[in-house]
């Protein structure tokens, strides 16, 4: 069955790690990028945004590959696809770009045939396509997400975010390719580094499993990849080391960088100091940034109604906060 009138999905952004949990942790965040797929003669595609400079609009643009490979391992046949996208997620920033995306395009192709895949099939191809589960994870199932994966099968636990935990993100003005930042990283570790980052990930998950915020400054910190990569984004070690002496739970790297993130209890932190902390420390350093104030999305990817009065636009527009 494929609907011919076609389907919009809704997927958020997500950033992994969150500090100690390398390709394992990963947050969903309210940050946005909506797909409308539809059955078409020909493939045309319609790209809004700002963050749409340079993608491809032919069939080589990774949407339309991701549609595809739902299709085939489906057995249906869908040639030509019309598609729309509006994106709020910076490109290459460390904030989830590629996997929204690949998990856009998988559920919006898989819903558009009647949805004969499962989300753990979906879970297993779009962890194949990005090399790790965190920020595909994140995405297709929304909250916080541990996962692990064997090279063919990813196996993952979704935890609630604490109610009261806000994400406050500092995106630099520049872009940081994940191949770029994955290259710094050693090839090896040593024992006493490794046992450093496992103990903390798993104190990490039980802090945010079970609500005890005041456990996540400790557990956040990190040896295995955010050492190495603080050459890329200069002042990031100072803000690492002492944002939560300006109110902040615990910061990261935010995926490959170069967006810092720090997590923030808003029942006792206004962020203003916060605020000025990250954009002094940057700005110190040369560099401009913009703040966004987020919250863990815990509702992952969603369809969502197309209705005959609007387009594709009108939608995007009527949901876009950002």
């Amino acid at each position: 069955m494929i609907l011919n009138e076609g389907v919009r999905v809704k997927v958020p952004a997500s950033t992994a790690n969150l500090g100690p949990g390398f390709d394992t942790l990963g947050m969903a965040l309210s940050l946005y990028a909506w797909i409308e797929m539809k059955p078409s003669t020909e493939t045309i595609f319609h790209l809004y945004g700002e963050h749409m400079e340079g993608i491809p609009r032919d069939k080589s643009n990774l949407i339309y590959e991701v549609a595809q490979s739902v299709f085939r391992k489906a057995g249906v046949v869908v040639p030509e696809l019309e598609i729309s996208m509006y994106s709020d997620i910076p490109l290459t920033r460390g904030l989830g770009s590629s996997a929204s995306a690949i998990i856009g395009a998988l559920f919006a192709a898989n819903c558009l045939i009647g949805s004969p895949l499962s989300k753990t099939q979906l879970f297993d191809m779009a962890t194949a396509l990005e090399g790790h589960p965190d920020n595909v994870g994140a995405s297709l199932f929304g909250g916080i997400i541990t996962a692990v994966w064997d090279g063919s099968h990813a196996e993952y636990l979704r935890i609630e975010p604490p109610s009261d935990m806000e994400v406050l993100v500092a995106i630099p003005d520049f872009q940081l390719s994940t191949s770029k930042a994955r290259n710094i990283l050693p090839e090896s570790v040593s024992l006493d580094d490794a046992v450093y980052n496992v103990s903390r990930t798993s104190l990490l998950t039980a802090a945010l499993a079970s609500g005890r915020m005041d456990l996540i400054s400790f557990a956040m910190r990190d040896r295995l990849h955010q050492p190495y990569r603080a050459s890329l984004i200069p002042g990031m070690t100072r803000i690492l080391e002492e944002a939560t002496e300006h109110g902040a739970l615990g910061a990261a790297l935010s995926g490959a960088g170069p967006t810092l993130l720090a997590l923030v209890d808003r029942r006792n932190q206004d962020g203003v100091d916060l605020e000025r902390f990250l954009l002094d420390v940057l700005g110190e350093q040369g560099i401009s940034a913009k703040l966004l104030w987020l919250k863990p999305c815990t509702t992952g990817v969603t369809s969502l109604t197309i209705e005959d009065n609007k387009s594709f636009l009108e939608i995007v527009k009527g949901e876009v906060t950002v």
